[in-house]
């Protein structure tokens, strides 16, 4: 697994051995950064590029790391499991983003609360386990999502999905086993 773009293309992130984590395919990561930086969102500029973002059931960090490594000013990640934790320094450090990154070990259905509020939230909960709803509610509530924040879940193919209060979906795409879901927050949240 590599980093796909930025100033820390090609670089090679580490996972933890196991089943524990199923990090986001390259191949999906690109085409979501690719519809980020190009697509419709970025008609008003790039949603990440002196933003803040939030990664949660983070993982190796992949999805954050993308961003910081595309211009985004900080990285919040959240993750529970330690291996994951521990793999998640390891890639920090190893592209020297330890000063941009805020690690969290927190459930992100039972997030702290907020230090900052993001403007763009990646989402990868373990497949087919209800938790992208009820996390999302709940990253709203501590305030780690900004108002008019753009969310980005990453669910299986197939998997049901509703958008909790306060969010919209408006945009949908499928990447073999995976579908990527694109939301926005409500704008009026203080």
């Amino acid at each position: 697994m590599r980093v796909v773009g930025g100033r820390h293309r090609g670089r090679r992130l580490v996972a933890p051995p196991g089943e524990a984590v199923r990090p986001t395919s390259d191949r999906a990561r690109q085409a979501l950064f690719n519809i980020l930086s190009h697509g419709d969102f970025a008609a008003a500029g790039s949603p990440i590029a002196g933003e803040s973002a939030l990664d949660a059931f983070a993982g190796t960090g992949a999805l954050g790391i993308e961003a910081l490594s595309r211009g985004a000013a900080r990285a919040a990640f959240i993750e529970t499991d330690r291996g994951a934790l521990a793999a998640l320094r390891r890639n920090l450090a190893a592209l020297d983003e330890e000063d941009a990154a805020d690690i969290v070990a927190a459930d992100a259905i039972r997030p702290p609360r907020a230090p900052y509020a993001c403007t763009v939230a990646f989402l990868d909960p373990p497949y087919r386990s209800g938790l992208a709803g009820p996390a999302l509610a709940a990253l709203a509530d501590a305030g780690w999502l900004a108002p008019r924040a753009l969310a980005v879940v990453e669910l299986a193919a197939r998997e049901d999905f509703a958008a909790p209060p306060g969010f919209a979906m408006i945009d949908e795409r499928v990447y073999g086993a995976a579908r990527l879901v694109f939301l926005r927050r409500d704008g009026d949240h203080r």
